[in-house]
C-alpha cells in the first residue's frame, strides 16, 4: 500500500501509526529509568554531585543537539529514513549503557542513546502532520500518551528492577522497547520509497527561517522551560527527599508520580490547544501548580510529598501542550519540522542549564530554597513565552512578507 504525503489507506496510517507510538515509549525511558538509581550506581562507580549534575544535564543537552540537527536530517535522508537511524541509535545506548565501566562510559553511552531520543522528539510532530493532517488532536494525544508511559514506568520499576537483577539490567533492558520499534518503522521508510518513486515531488520539505518569528521564540521559551523545570526535578527529587530523611523508594514514588501526571494532561492538552483559539489561561493554570508544588517541597518535603509532587507534575503540563502547539500553528509538514527543530533545539539546550545549576545552587547555599526558588524564576518565563506561542496566529504567515 502506497503511503502518500497525508498516508493513504487505513492500513498505512495503522502501520505509521503503530510506530509511531512504539518508539514515542522509548522517548524518555532512558532518563528515568536512571535518575532513582543514581545513588546506587554512584556509590559501584564512584562519582559525586558533579557527575550527578552532568548526568542531569545530559538529557536536554543531547535533545537540544538533536534538535538542531533533526529537521536537516529529515530534510536530507526523509522523516520516515531518519526516525530509522532515530531507533537504531536509542537501541545501541540504551542496551550498552548496562555493561558501563565507569563514569564516562555511563555518560557517553547515556548520551548516544539520549541522541536517538531527541532525533525522536523532532521527527515525530512533522510525522503526526504528514499522515494524520485532520487528526492532530487525536493522534498527537496518543503518542505523547506513549511519552507519558515511557516516562512513569520506568521511574516505578528503576528500583525494584535493580533490587532483582541489579542496576545494569535494569538500565539495558529498555533497550527492548526502541528494538520493537524498528520493524515497523523500516517497513514506513521503505513504502515511503516507492511513494516518492512514484510522485518525486513529495520530496520537498523546505526549510523555513523560523527564527524570524515570534511564534518560535515564544515556543523556545515556553518548551524550554518547561523542560529545565521537568528535568531538574526528574534529576534532584530524590536527593531533595533523601535530605529531608526519605529513602530511595521514595524517591523512586515521587519521580514515578512526577512524571506519571503526565498523563492526565495528555488526555486535555492536545484538545484544549484545539478546543480554544488562545489557551494561554491553562498555561497560567500550570503555572500556579508548579508554584505550590516547589512551595511544598521546600516547607514540608515528607508531610504531604506526593501532594507537592502532583502539583508540580501538574505544573509541566505545558509540555503536551508544546508539542501539540507545533502544529496547531503550523499550516504544513515544512513548518512543523522546522519549527519542532527549532523550539525544541533551542529550547533543550537553554534546559540544559537546568539539573547542573540547581546542583552548583544546592552547594553554594547548602540548602534547597535558592535551586527550587530558580525554578520559580523559570515558571514565570515560562508563561512569558506561553503568552506568545498560544496567540492564535500561523508561524508561515508570520514569516510571510507584508503586501
Amino acid at each position: 500500500m502506497r503511503l502518500a504525503a497525508g498516508g493513504t489507506g487505513r492500513g498505512g496510517q495503522a502501520l505509521v501509526l503503530t510506530a509511531i507510538l512504539v518508539f514515542a515509549l522509548s522517548l524518555r525511558a532512558a532518563v528515568t529509568s536512571l535518575t532513582p538509581l543514581l545513588g546506587r550506581i554512584s556509590t559501584d562507580l564512584e562519582f559525586g554531585n558533579a557527575a550527578v549534575g552532568v548526568i542531569g544535564m545530559l538529557p536536554t543537552l543531547m535533545f537540544g543537539i538533536a534538535g538542531l540537527v533533526g529537521s536537516g536530517l529529515g530534510r536530507r535522508f526523509g522523516l520516515e529514513a531518519a526516525t530509522v537511524g532515530a531507533v537504531i541509535v536509542t537501541a545501541v545506548g540504551t542496551g550498552l549503557r548496562g555493561v558501563a565501566t565507569d563514569t564516562w562510559s555511563l555518560i557517553a553511552l547515556s548520551a548516544v542513546a539520549l541522541f536517538g531520543m531527541g532525533l525522536g522528539n523532532v521527527l515525530i510532530p512533522p510525522l503526526v502532520k504528514r499522515y494524520f493532517p485532520h487528526r492532530i488532536a487525536a493522534s498527537s494525544t496518543a503518542y505523547i500518551l506513549c511519552v507519558q508511559l515511557g516516562t512513569s514506568v520506568p521511574a516505578a520499576l528503576a528500583v525494584p528492577a535493580a533490587d532483582a537483577a541489579g542496576w545494569r539490567w535494569a538500565l539495558a533492558a529498555w533497550a527492548l522497547i526502541p528494538l520493537l520499534a524498528l520493524l515497523p518503522w523500516i517497513e514506513v521508510a521503505r513504502r515511503r520509497r516507492a511513494a516518492i518513486a512514484e510522485e518525486p515531488d513529495q520530496t520537498a520539505v523546505d526549510r523555513l527561517p523560523v527564527w524570524r518569528s515570534p511564534i518560535a521564540w515564544g515556543l523556545v521559551f515556553m518548551f524550554g522551560m518547561t523542560s529545565l523545570m521537568t528535568y531538574s526535578l526528574l534529576t534532584w527529587i530524590p536527593a531533595v527527599l533523601a535530605d529531608a530523611g526519605g529513602d530511595d523508594s521514595l524517591g523512586g514514588a515521587a519521580v514515578a508520580v512526577f512524571a506519571g501526571v503526565g498523563f492526565l494532561a495528555t488526555f486535555v492538552a492536545p484538545w484544549l490547544c484545539l478546543r480554544f483559539a488562545n489557551p494561554f489561561g491553562f498555561i497560567v493554570v500550570f503555572g500556579a501548580c508548579m508554584l505550590g508544588g516547589l512551595a511544598g517541597l521546600y516547607w514540608a518535603p515528607l508531610s504531604g510529598t506526593m501532594a507537592w509532587v502532583l502539583l508540580a507534575g501538574l505544573g509541566v503540563s505545558s509540555f503536551p501542550m508544546s508539542l501539540t502547539l507545533i502544529n496547531v500553528r503550523t499550516r504544513t509538514a515544512a513548518g512543523s519540522s522546522s519549527l519542532s527543530g527549532f523550539g525544541q533545539g533551542l529550547g533543550y539546550l537553554i534546559a540544559c542549564a537546568g539539573p547542573i545549576l540547581f546542583g552548583v545552587l544546592r552547594d553554594a547555599s547548602g540548602g534547597w530554597g535558592l535551586p527550587l526558588s530558580m525554578l520559580a524564576v523559570a515558571t514565570a518565563v515560562m508563561l512569558a513565552g506561553g503568552f506568545v506561542v498560544c496567540r492564535p496566529r500561523f508561524l508561515e504567515d508570520s514569516l510571510s512578507p507584508a503586501p
